[in-house]
């Protein structure tokens, strides 16, 4: 049996993007995104646990995280989990977890991202629509060939 390893969050932004241009072309943008639950104790007391998960965007997606996310955006994340571990210079076994982000969504409006509606912001039509991966092109030669 095949497992899933399959992340959705909903949350918003700890920091703006750091976003990397690497030599060989490829861009990269790591987020920190904080999701927040809400309950009632045993005695009523209202309780608040934020978890704070490092994201990893590639490519066309770190460009728009570049381009339009800043600290407090909220966004909806579909990723998986992927593991580093390494040892440091003392010789400690070290791990780091992190979600690599499959695709994404803006949700809410710039402004609510600390940010105002001017400067080639997007529309919030334009906001809600999400970040795949990667563009699936494999029928765009088809879709030429329809009469409408």
């Amino acid at each position: 049996m095949a497992g899933v390893n399959k992340v959705i969050l909903v949350g918003n932004l700890g920091k703006d993007p750091e976003v990397r241009h690497l030599e060989s072309g490829s861009v990269v943008a790591n987020l920190t995104l904080a999701t927040t639950e809400t309950y009632k104790d045993r005695n009523g007391n209202r309780v608040e646990n934020t978890e704070w998960h490092d994201l990893e965007l590639w490519e066309g997606q770190a460009k728009i995280a570049e381009q339009y996310l800043r600290k407090g955006s909220q966004i909806y994340v579909e990723g998986k989990i992927k593991t580093d571990t390494w040892q440091d210079e003392q010789g400690n076994n070290r791990k780091k977890v992190r979600i690599r982000v499959q695709s994404f969504t803006m949700l809410g409006s710039r402004a609510a991202g600390g940010e105002s509606d001017s400067g080639g912001a997007p529309s919030s039509g334009m906001e809600r629509k999400p970040v795949p991966a990667a563009p699936d092109t494999s029928m765009d030669e088809e879709m030429d060939d329809l009469p409408f």
